[in-house]
């Protein structure tokens, strides 16, 4: 199916201050002009060559071969499709009341709730979508997590980066009234404008509009649990509507808020966190009130939360061949040559696992017999792996020659692990996000050689953030490689062979 595209935590430390670029208005909104760095990272990479958290162009990373299904074959160059991937890109009205940025200054039960780049999502997906383009995909899979918090205006946003034209990020009024404003005490935020290193007005700088390029191929979205859940884990309701779009915001957070969440119940306590928490207790904490001081803040009817319904029928305007209803299973057909069979796997009720459905595995069963010839490239968000149903969908695909690879995001890590099995195996392809370190899109390339050789080359690309950081996306990147949460620390990036690998596959068979 074809359609048109339109062209068009620690506070971060050890960076020097850094000064701000002032926009430069366009014909269509105000576009951000920044040193742009070479995408592909087949052609350079991104690196802090001696640890000071400054960052530099690197040398290029070749592809890694990688014989894990199959023996390196000769000649496999004639391309039979190229694709994008962009994942988990976050984008965040950062200043809605119904996020919860503070917990994670607690330590767990939950983590990652506040990133010292949130700011700048939309900016940074606006510079991945730059240098997507310029490495030529067929087609592009954004793989889940397309938002951050469920909300109308945060799919505005995304819509509107991805088709290409003006972006409007603010909400709640003029300026930035959120937990980094440097009016706010609590010092466990990072705040720009006071703590090191130091980005006065960039705050301010990231509500303005600006101008996005578009993806110039055709798009396909695959559903994550942040596009659906409140915070990736609550089910939307009236109660939390009524927060989203409220005058009040909790920015500092009372000392007993930590017993409030340590008495919650949870169905693990060997490794709790807040998807064990019954949904029912977190609905009576709001009830109840979460202790803390509150500001007060600029309403925002566009607040309120999606439904699946209003997101898959935007989904579906914009170009995602999805059947009417509330769920997100189709088949993209890229040719006569590829097949992709992208999956839905949130969990309507609430919580960030996947879930698949008896319903889901039959349709995939459809989809892989109807395949006729073509390769098939399986997407979801979760992983099947990692997903409550997915061993059901797993036998499937092992029992498919046919199926050359299952790409997802999720995780925030760049992960390539071969998947043995008897029909001669495939590849699971995972890809980092550009909410964290390292902020890159991924290609896949499927190729194949006169002798009857295939194989699927991958690599990774850096958005087109200038590398000084003195615009808003270098500034995101900067950010979150010092950010102790989410950067260098936790190795998101993964190993070479995660990132620039040529994946030998097994041979087609008659």
């Amino acid at each position: 199916m074809k359609r048109r595209a339109r062209r068009g935590a620690a506070t971060p430390r050890g960076a020097a201050t850094l000064t701000l670029l002032a926009t430069l208005a366009a014909a269509c909104g105000i576009e951000e002009r920044a040193p742009q760095v070479p995408g592909s990272t087949l052609r350079a990479t991104v690196v802090d060559p001696d640890g000071d958290g400054t960052l530099e162009r690197g040398p290029a990373e070749r592809l890694v071969d990688r014989t894990d299904l199959a023996p390196r074959g000769r000649g496999a160059t004639r391309e039979v499709a190229r694709l994008g991937q962009l994942t988990d890109s976050h984008v965040r009205d950062e200043e809605s009341p119904a996020r919860v940025p503070f917990l994670d200054r607690l330590g767990p039960p939950v983590t990652s709730t506040f990133r010292p780049q949130e700011a700048v999502s939309p900016q940074v997906l606006t510079a991945a979508v730059r240098s997507l383009n310029a490495e030529r995909p067929q087609a592009v899979l954004v793989t889940g997590d397309l938002l951050d918090n469920a909300q109308r205006n945060e799919l505005d946003q995304l819509l509107a980066v991805l088709a290409g034209g003006p972006v409007d990020p603010n909400s709640g009024g003029g300026g930035y009234r959120g937990v980094q404003a440097a009016s706010n005490p609590d010092g466990s935020f990072y705040r720009p404008s006071v703590d090191a290193p130091r980005h006065r007005g960039v705050l301010n700088r990231a509500q303005e509009q600006f101008f996005s390029p578009g993806l110039r191929a055709p798009w396909y979205a695959a559903l994550g649990n942040h596009d659906l859940l409140v915070q990736g884990e609550l089910a939307p309701s009236p109660r939390t509507d009524a927060i989203a779009t409220g005058d009040e915001a909790l920015f500092t957070f009372a000392p007993e808020l930590r017993g409030t969440l340590d008495d919650l119940p949870r169905s693990d306590e060997a490794t709790p966190d807040l998807r064990d928490v019954p949904p029912e207790e977190i609905e009576r904490l709001l009830e109840r009130g979460v202790p803390g001081r509150e500001t007060r803040v600029a309403p925002d009817a566009a607040r309120r939360s999606v439904s699946a319904r209003e997101l898959v029928r935007r989904l579906r305007a914009a170009g995602t061949p999805a059947p009417p209803g509330d769920r997100l299973d189709y088949v993209a057909d890229l040719g006569p040559r590829l097949r992709v069979v992208v999956l839905d796997t949130v969990n309507r009720e609430g919580g960030a696992e996947g879930v698949l459905l008896p319903a889901q595995v039959r349709f995939l069963a459809r989809a892989l017999r109807r395949a006729g010839t073509q390769s098939v490239v399986v997407v979801d968000h979760h992983g099947l792996d990692r997903t409550r149903g997915g061993d059901a969908a797993l036998r499937l695909l092992d029992a498919d020659r046919r199926v050359v690879a299952e790409l997802s995001g999720d995780t925030h890590r760049h992960a390539i692990r071969p998947r043995r099995t008897r029909a001669g195996g495939f590849w699971q392809i995972t890809t980092a996000s550009l909410a964290d370190w390292p902020q890159q899109g991924r290609m896949v390339r499927l190729v194949e050689g006169p002798d009857g050789s295939r194989a699927l080359e991958t690599w990774t690309v850096d958005h087109a953030g200038g590398l000084d950081g003195q615009d808003l996306a270098g500034f995101g990147r900067r950010m979150a490689f010092l950010d102790a949460q989410g950067g260098r620390p936790q190795r998101f990036a993964g190993a070479r062979r995660d990132r620039n690998a040529r994946l030998w596959l097994p041979p087609r068979r008659p």
